[in-house]
């Protein structure tokens, strides 16, 4: 019964997305992460508010020594020197300096909030999305990669805005008040030397950190790449044992952690560069700006108090601007890592419901239809051809054939990792597509043929077929999938940690785990996926035989390799090349005497 789709028409492959371009600009990041923040306004506008009043106390302190230099005109032992200058340096300077304290403070309490709630909603959002991406995306995917990704986009929300919000913008309002306050107490060239010391140094530092970002992209770089290079290997710690190749995967890391460290040697010589300039051009400006003013008070046109009153505004004004470098740089990098976070909040989903679908109605035993069903992963490779069968209601069909023939592939189409690119599949005569693909998912169980569980304990792996579900709903499954006398026999029992990927476990307690959790679900559709390939005769004849009680009142399709579990279906598919070559009950398949005959024989006879 072949069937071919021709070759000219069959669809292309979407494939996955293009990924947003890396080179995102710093304003479209900026702007992209402004609704986030905005979400707390008033404690934005709050922030801002004591920020303005922390600098205004902070700017107000030279004044005040300003005025203490300039009064104390008193003789040695004069008793209003002692009554007036202790009085007016004690509360006038203490005030200020508590109130510059006071506001910042309180700019950090009010702050916080947003912060954190702005950091902990785009978290669970790239979380989410990443989720509801596709089976491609994850296929594809580097792990540890993405990881630190995700990692450092979540600590640039925290940069960004302690370095903007504590340190540029003050920063910049302590400047726009002392060129002021120079402008209008003396001349203009007080607040001319600042403003070009200002400019030269603002120039500097964008050029050479603009010029330095190169280096620490690279940096990033390579720290991904060496830490999903090590996640992989660690992840797959059995099959580097098997094949004694320690020193091989240790020598490949350190390829990468040498890469690093040119890069970064690279990084700290254009830091070392950067630091040095920026420190000439303050030490130029300070020159200047105390040549100025010495000489105003040997002109007689500045006061002594004057004199210290500008040296404490540039010392208060430099220091800041001593770490501009640094917080410039790492505030660039807060966009770049923020950049790439929300880059992978916006790939697109291969995968996604139609506007305005809703849940998917189904009865106690839906009837699932596969028509004319295409389907390739890459295009030069169809690997479904114009697939057309049914799975009535409470029955069970059986999908047997070699690897690669398209079995697995029924199932992913099924459950909506991947949507068919010709024909439709329908649950009680409604189109998988045309409804949410939470209540498609819903509505199946599957038991898959490579069982992965949660780093957690043996109840938790079962319980998450029904979050929520009773101890004694847990243990139900565990009898049914005979596997409830291996955990009571262990020292913990359901509380036994499996380990990564379920690695303490055998492959057979592994898979009976699956079929539990699977048996707690009880979903109306069941997926049976090489479902016993990991257990022995004996445990496999006991499961087969609980597994086709459960079948009796659930629309069910196996998938399998050996012929022996299938026996008992309603009708069994023979797939070879993408294409159904054979149908029927296993008595009729054997009566035809092709393929299906064939390989029963060659199974009974290695038996």
């Amino acid at each position: 019964m072949r069937s071919h789709a021709p070759a000219s028409t069959y669809p292309p492959v979407p494939g996955a997305p293009p990924e947003p371009t890396l080179n995102r600009s710093d304003w479209a990041t900026l702007t992209r992460l402004f609704p986030y923040l905005w979400e707390y306004k008033w404690r934005v506008l709050a922030a801002l508010s004591f920020m303005v009043g922390a600098k205004v106390a902070n700017v107000g302190v030279p004044l005040l020594l300003k005025n203490l230099v300039d009064a104390m005109s008193f003789k040695p032992g004069d008793v209003q020197a002692v009554l007036v200058v202790p009085a007016a340096l004690l509360v006038g300077y203490g005030l200020l300096r508590l109130s510059t304290s006071l506001f910042t403070e309180l700019r950090e309490l009010v702050f916080a909030k947003a912060t954190e709630g702005a950091s902990r909603r785009i978290s669970l959002e790239v979380f989410r999305h990443l989720h509801a991406l596709s089976l491609r995306f994850h296929l594809e995917r580097q792990t540890g990669g993405m990881t630190r990704d995700i990692e450092r986009g979540t600590r640039g929300v925290h940069s960004l805005i302690s370095y903007s919000l504590y340190s540029i913008i003050p920063t910049l309002i302590e400047v726009a008040l002392v060129l002021t306050l120079l402008a209008v107490k003396f001349d203009f060239w007080f607040a001319g030397i600042t403003i070009i010391a200002l400019v030269f140094y603002i120039t500097f530092t964008v050029t050479v950190t603009e010029w330095r970002t190169k280096f620490r992209r690279e940096m990033n770089e390579l720290d991904s790449s060496a830490h999903s290079r090590a996640i992989d290997s660690l992840l797959n710690y059995e099959t580097v044992k098997y094949f004694n190749n320690e020193d091989f995967e240790a020598r490949r890391y350190d390829e990468n952690l040498v890469r690093y460290r040119r890069a970064a040697v690279k990084a700290q010589t254009t830091l070392s560069m950067l630091n040095t300039g920026q420190q000439l051009i303050i030490a130029a400006g300070l020159v200047a700006m105390l040549w100025r003013a010495t000489q105003g008070v040997v002109d007689g046109r500045m006061t002594l108090g004057d004199l210290v009153m500008v040296n404490a505004f540039m010392i208060q004004l430099y220091i800041p601007l001593g770490f501009l470098g640094v917080l410039y740089r790492e505030i660039k990098q807060s966009l770049t890592d923020l950049a790439k976070m929300f880059n992978l909040m916006e790939k697109e989903r291969e995968v996604a419901d139609v506007p305005g679908a809703q849940a998917i109605s189904v009865s106690a035993s839906p009837e699932v239809r596969y028509e004319g069903v295409s389907f390739a992963y890459e295009a030069a490779r169809p690997i479904l051809k114009n697939i057309s069968f049914v799975i009535p209601a409470g029955k069970t069909v059986a999908v047997v054939g070699s690897s690669g023939s398209g079995k697995s592939t029924l199932a992913r189409l099924l459950f909506r990792f991947y949507d068919v690119q010709q024909g439709r599949i329908t649950i009680a005569g409604q189109d998988i597509k045309q409804v949410t693909q939470a209540s498609v998912r819903q509505a199946i169980g599957i038991v898959p043929q490579d069982t992965v569980l949660f780093n957690d304990t043996v109840e938790y792996n079962i319980a998450y077929g029904k979050p929520g579900a009773s101890r004694a709903d847990v243990e139900g499954a565990a009898r049914a999938a005979r596997i409830h006398g291996f955990i009571s026999s262990t020292p913990a029992g359901y509380q036994t940690l499996v380990g990564e990927r379920g690695l303490k476990l055998s492959g057979g307690e592994k898979q009976r785990v699956a079929i539990a959790r699977t048996l707690l679900k009880n979903p109306p559709i069941m997926i049976f996926d090489e479902a016993t390939s990991a257990l022995d005769s004996a445990n496999e004849r006991a499961i087969q035989a609980e597994l086709r009680g459960i079948a009796e009142d659930k629309t069910t399709l196996v998938i399998a390799h050996r012929l022996s579990t299938v026996v008992d279906a309603h009708e069994i598919l023979v797939m070879e090349a993408g294409q159904i070559i054979e149908r029927g009950t296993h008595a009729e398949l054997l009566a035809l005497g092709q393929r299906y005959a064939a390989m029963w024989a060659l199974q009974q006879s290695s038996e």
